[in-house]
């Protein structure tokens, strides 16, 4: 399973004010652990925090220079287990969000050497659940309502992807 025309680079500070705006945009708000509006201050602050840490990659997935969205690990170490959160472009075209999850997907199990990708989404949240489905992710349980939203509790879905289960889906859909 490759996507040919998508790279993946490492989110610059070009690239705060594009996020943010993604980030902010209600229809990925409203799905976050955090839903308030994110000051560009915030973000910034975040951005330096993040960007420095040796265990996480904030990247941006590509396809022929258009941006797809953005990709956050964390527990980045050869070998190791991390937690990955994403969200595609605003206006993106139908099936980018899929690119993005292989292109990141491929990226983390080759080059970052993970063992396991982890994510996690809120009981509501109906279509990253069939995200992380789509891409092979088995559901490891359930943190019964861990969310408290404006609306009251909500469940948070929890999902993994080992590395052998990540190779043998790719082997099958490139074989």
């Amino acid at each position: 399973m490759t996507e040919k025309n998508c790279q993946i680079r490492s989110m610059t500070n070009a690239d705060l004010e594009q996020v943010l705006a993604w980030r902010n945009e209600p229809d990925i708000r409203r799905y976050m652990l955090t839903q308030h509006e994110i000051s560009l201050t915030e973000h910034r602050q975040w951005y330096e925090r993040n960007s420095q840490d040796p265990t996480r990659r904030l990247l941006i997935v590509e396809e022929d220079g258009m941006a797809l969205g953005f990709v956050h690990f964390s527990g980045v170490a050869p070998g190791g287990i991390a937690d990955w959160g994403f969200y595609a472009a605003p206006g993106a075209a139908k099936g980018s969000g899929h690119k993005l999850g292989v292109t990141v997907l491929n990226f983390a199990f080759g080059t970052l050497g993970l063992h396991k990708v982890c994510g996690q989404a809120l009981d509501f949240n109906e279509a990253s659940i069939r995200f992380h489905r789509k891409l092979g992710f088995q559901q490891e349980g359930v943190l019964r309502q861990q969310h408290k939203g404006a609306d009251g509790y909500h469940d948070l879905i929890c999902f993994g992807l080992l590395r052998e289960e990540w190779n043998s889906r790719t082997e099958v859909n490139n074989g």
